[in-house]
């Protein structure tokens, strides 16, 4: 089964940067990898009901379940242990992966209040980019009414970019709504 976005890419945006990027090689077109969404909770050990509401959340916005994070070293000055439950995470490839980008920039982004675009600095050196959404409940799949505490949501999309540049083509094409400088 085939989304939307994936045809499209297969389609039109990947002959379009492979002209724009004056690329030798179909392989050397930029593509997505995966889709990583990420919760931190540094109470996650002794708030075990939160951190179980925090993993849920995640499975129905992402359609996947959430492994959850632990520490890998002891922090005195935030009373964490190593061992300790401190976040979740779900990590998106494939079909799922397209279809969460294709719901974020055309149904969760736009419900966002005040929403002017994602910032065009978040680019790493290697083509990937980082953003956060403030509250989980800008997500349709979300309750309202079931949530009892807001957190925010950290969202990284790793290409196959080269750079910021080709990165930032690659995600213009699936009309990711960036901010005009």
């Amino acid at each position: 089964m085939a989304t939307r976005l994936k045809d499209l890419y297969n389609s039109t945006i990947k002959t379009k940067l492979f002209n724009d990027l004056n690329c030798t090689t179909v392989m050397q077109v930029p593509k997505l990898e995966k889709i990583v969404l990420n919760v931190g909770m540094g109470d996650g050990h002794s708030n075990t009901a939160a951190l179980n509401a925090v993993v849920d959340e995640l499975g129905q916005i992402t359609g996947q379940k959430a492994v959850k994070t632990v520490a890998k070293k002891s922090i005195a000055n935030f009373k964490i242990r190593e061992g300790y439950d401190v976040g979740c995470r779900v990590t998106l490839r494939g079909d799922r992966m397209y279809e969460f980008l294709d719901r974020l920039v055309n149904f969760t982004l736009p419900r966002v209040r005040d929403f002017r675009g994602t910032s065009r600095k978040s680019f790493d050196n290697f083509g990937n980019y980082n953003f956060s959404v403030k509250e989980q409940i800008i997500f349709p799949e979300i309750d309202f009414d079931k949530v009892d505490k807001i957190h925010g949501i950290n969202i990284t999309i790793v290409t196959t970019a080269k750079n910021k540049d080709e990165a930032y083509a690659l995600l213009k094409e699936f009309n990711m709504p960036f901010r005009e400088q």
